[in-house]
């Protein structure tokens, strides 16, 4: 398979910042956001659990709704797109049965095939309170984040991760709480305006001699 270069990749990712201001009028095309979700779909988790529920949200309303419990910053209602990341409020067996079920039928065995796999994630959680395996899936959380800020800026996407809310009224405005869900982080997605002036601000990072170290 073709691969980017490792040249295209780190411009893309020069390229890219948490964009302070985006064009209310400019959209992402429908496949560019396809591809996009197809990306989250495609995020990496521990033992493949996929603590997650990623909800998209382009209604105005809706996003006006969450603009005084996100710190008043515009980006929620001028970007195309705005996702919000939650995690399940309650995991156990349940989860894992229906992680189990979904293996078994993309790999076409029975369920049972996977006992051990099943026992292995039953004890994992079982070593767990709720408060643990909540932290546990907020942590499984800033993966696929991470994966979508990447895959954004490799398709020339904006893209602002947000921490600056208030989960608790995100979860009372997007009714969560009976979903068994919990507001965990938010990334607004979209095209930066031509007057944000964070876009042409030097990268600012500690060296590399500093933030990597090599064991040979």
């Amino acid at each position: 398979m073709a691969a980017i270069s490792a040249q295209d990749l780190l411009a893309q990712l020069q390229w890219r910042y948490a964009t302070k201001e985006f064009d209310p009028a400019a959209s992402i095309p429908a496949d560019t956001w396809d591809a996009l979700e197809q990306s989250l779909v495609l995020t990496p988790s521990s033992f493949g659990l996929q603590p997650w529920k990623f909800l998209v949200l382009t209604d105005p309303a809706k996003k006006e709704a969450l603009l005084a419990h996100s710190w008043n910053q515009r980006q929620v209602v001028d970007c195309s797109h705005f996702v919000v990341f939650a995690a399940p409020s309650a995991i156990g067996n349940d989860t894992v049965q229906s992680w189990i079920d979904c293996l078994a039928s993309s790999r076409e065995v029975p369920p049972e095939t996977l006992d051990g796999y099943r026992k292995v994630m039953e004890r994992f959680l079982a070593a767990l309170d709720g408060e643990q395996r909540l932290a546990w899936a907020h942590r499984q959380i800033y993966i696929a984040l991470g994966q979508l800020m990447t895959s954004a800026a490799l398709l020339g996407v904006d893209a602002c991760p947000m921490e600056g809310i208030v989960p608790a009224e995100y979860d009372r405005v997007l009714a969560l709480s009976s979903r068994n869900l919990t507001t965990s982080v938010a990334c607004a997605l979209g095209y930066r305006a031509d007057h944000d002036k964070h876009a042409l601000l030097p990268k600012a990072r500690f060296p590399r001699s500093e933030v990597i170290e090599h064991h040979a």
